[in-house]
């Protein structure tokens, strides 16, 4: 049984994935869930004072909106900028800029619903190490 391409579908993830990055993801929109082709949107939640590993994503943009918490975002060769964003935040991240955001709460989870224009999104992360990276 495949999935049907050419009618709305509902994902209700009852289940966190963990990426590569070492963030807690909930699956909503990808390729695998509902046969998207150009797009994903997941929900990524940060526990309080975490950080995911630094990372990019190659060749493709992501947009996020944060919807509870702070996050401070380290970017850029070696990381060296930073923005600090809150709820109700837009956030866009070109593809290929590396970045590691931190959960500015030690005692309450961040949250964020987060887009990329490609569907199989996780394939297409990659590590990064700020020390290899020099100017």
């Amino acid at each position: 049984m495949g999935i049907d391409k050419s009618t709305v579908q509902c994902v209700r993830p009852d289940a966190e994935m963990m990426t590569k990055q070492r963030l807690p993801y909930f699956v909503g929109v990808s390729k695998e869930t509902v046969g998207a082709q150009g797009i994903s949107m997941n929900l990524v939640v940060i526990p309080p004072g975490a950080s995911p590993e630094p990372h990019y994503h190659k060749d493709f943009e992501t947009a996020i909106y944060i919807l509870q918490g702070e996050v401070e975002t380290r970017y850029g060769v070696g990381l060296k900028e930073t923005m600090i964003n809150r709820k109700g935040d837009f956030v866009f991240i070109p593809p290929g800029v590396p970045h590691q955001p931190y959960n500015l709460s030690k005692t309450e989870p961040a949250m964020a619903i987060v887009s990329r224009n490609d569907s199989n999104e996780q394939e297409n992360v990659v590590l990064y190490n700020p020390k290899n990276d020099s100017e």
